[in-house]
């Protein structure tokens, strides 16, 4: 029988694990099927996207790029010390959820933002929900979450939390934090993917929390299946610090970025420059016709001038010229010195240029879309394995939380034979990765990083570190490694590294079987 959240299913694992949740729910304690009811609405939602970092890293700003629209707060206030939770709805509306379950109606700001004054004793408040009418929603709920680093403990927590830090944490040092109550923690959790946004310097508390995060969302301690980093603020590194830049801003930031993904490897599937307020002005509406006619107004500008004025926001604002100082304060505030460098530099390729074209110039320049297609291939592509690798996570938790024995082995027995069944291979694929991702399986470095490539991509080009080559040629490199693991799990490997082996071997198989039949 098929229920009205399993026709909202992401695809055939979420629904082998909703079916399991349906079958045990008549066999295991009154709390534990409670817990397989939340597991069933989380599997019927969207995915959960947590949008984390540390403090001032730019995570609102993320967000409202990402949605299309001004609705996070991004100035320091009550708001930015909870989690939010954006997601869709066919009105637009934004409720305060608190500790004991209550809801309260909260107008939008004249802005049309969220408030960033809520007017309520925020102590009292489990989270934030608000439902937009913004389509990118209908595919993805994105969470908004405080910063941690924060030096409001509580803020720090609730992210915590969400992530599952604060779990991690007790089991390290049990002096008891600031903990959500149940019914705060049944409201927040779910994130099932994480979007972890650092600048220029990765500090350890990030690895931390990616680390705690990933333990808390996948069967056991996840690497690049369900986290992605962005390197924000990408316009504010020195190109001159960064070896072999150029000087250019850009690329010092790329660079830099490839040296973050390795610092964080294998926490993440990649890390990719972004410029937050840019790709917020250009997408979510800030940018304007009168914004574009000032900007114009300063391409005439004499350029030994101009250059002169970039040197700096406060020579920016406060030189003599015909622009006032308060339209180029609104420039910088919405693009900073190196969109408005940008955008002049347009102009003056192209003087006919439209406002409209101006800011797509914009929005190609923030790198937002590299985002999107990265969040799209990581996250979207492989819904349905990440969100059946969180509910069997959960399902687990909740089981051994029982305190029964009996009810541990039975959903035990019951996963196992989800397990073994061929549609549940890429499950075993999502696991064998996050065993060797953590270190819990140790494999030599040339292993590691194809198990890595095989189970984080979903391009079966990428799949076999062959992108854009023929389906013959892919085919027989399919052929060839399958073989090669079927081989090294049975002679050299340890019982260990031959479980993964096998796994890896499987799917060498399915990718064989799949690229060798002629295309329909």
């Amino acid at each position: 029988m098929t229920s009205p959240e399993q026709g909202r299913l992401a695809g055939p694992l979420s629904m082998s694990v909703a079916n399991l949740c349906h079958r045990l729910q008549s066999q295991v304690s009154a709390r534990t099927a409670a817990g397989f009811a939340e597991v069933l609405r989380r599997l019927g939602a969207p995915l959960q996207v947590a949008v984390a970092g540390r403090i001032k890293s730019g995570k609102s700003t993320l967000v409202n790029a990402l949605i299309g629209r001004r609705v996070a707060p991004t100035d320091i206030g009550e708001c930015t010390r909870l989690v939010t939770r954006f997601q869709y709805g066919t009105v637009d509306r934004v409720e305060i959820v608190f500790a004991d379950g209550r809801k309260q109606v909260l107008p939008f700001a004249a802005d049309g933002m969220i408030p960033a004054e809520l007017g309520v004793d925020i102590e009292q408040v489990s989270h934030i929900e608000a439902y937009l009418t913004n389509a990118v929603l209908q595919g993805m709920t994105v969470i908004d979450t405080p910063g941690l680093g924060s030096l409001d403990a509580a803020s720090v927590s609730r992210t915590e939390q969400l992530l599952g830090a604060a779990k991690h944490r007790k089991e390290e040092d049990d002096e008891g934090s600031d903990e959500l109550d149940d019914t705060s923690r049944n409201a927040v959790a779910g994130a099932e993917a994480v979007l972890y946004v650092v600048t220029q310097g990765v500090r350890a508390d990030d690895q931390q929390a990616l680390a705690a995060f990933t333990a808390a969302t996948a069967s056991r301690e996840a690497g690049p299946v369900n986290a992605i980093a962005v390197l924000n603020k990408a316009d504010t590194i020195a190109p001159e610090s960064v070896d072999g830049a150029g000087g250019d801003v850009w690329k010092a930031a790329t660079l830099l970025a490839e040296k973050q993904a390795s610092t964080l490897k294998p926490r993440v599937a990649d890390v990719l420059p972004v410029i937050g307020l840019i790709a917020e002005s250009a997408e979510s509406g800030g940018f304007t016709s009168a914004d574009a006619e000032a900007l114009r107004q300063l391409a005439v500008l004499d350029d030994d001038v101009l250059q002169t004025m970039l040197i700096s926001a406060d020579i920016f604002t406060s030189w003599e010229c015909d622009v006032p100082a308060g339209t180029r304060l609104r420039l910088l505030e919405k693009l900073d010195l190196f969109g408005v460098s940008h955008a002049v530099e347009a102009i003056r390729k192209e003087p006919e240029i439209t406002a409209g074209a101006l800011r797509r110039s914009l929005l190609d320049a923030s790198g937002l879309e590299a985002v999107r297609q990265r969040l799209s291939i990581v996250f979207a592509a492989r819904a349905d394995g990440i969100k059946a690798a969180a509910a069997l996570a959960s399902v687990t938790a909740l089981a051994h939380a029982s305190g029964d024995p009996a009810e541990r082995q039975r959903v035990h027995d019951a996963i196992e034979v989800l397990l073994a069944k061929p549609e549940a291979h890429q499950l075993r694929l999502l696991e064998a990765l996050t065993l060797v991702a953590s270190g819990a399986v140790d494999m030599p470095e040339d292993l590691s990083e194809e198990v890595l490539r095989v189970g984080s991509n979903a391009d079966i080009g990428a799949q076999l570190g062959k992108p854009g080559a023929p389906r013959p040629e892919l085919a027989a490199h399919a052929l060839e490694r399958a073989g090669w693991w079927r081989s090294f799990a049975s002679f050299g490997a340890t019982p260990a590294q031959s479980r993964v082996a096998h796994v890896v071997h499987r799917a060498y198989f399915l990718i064989w079987q799949q690229v060798r039949e002629p295309q329909g």
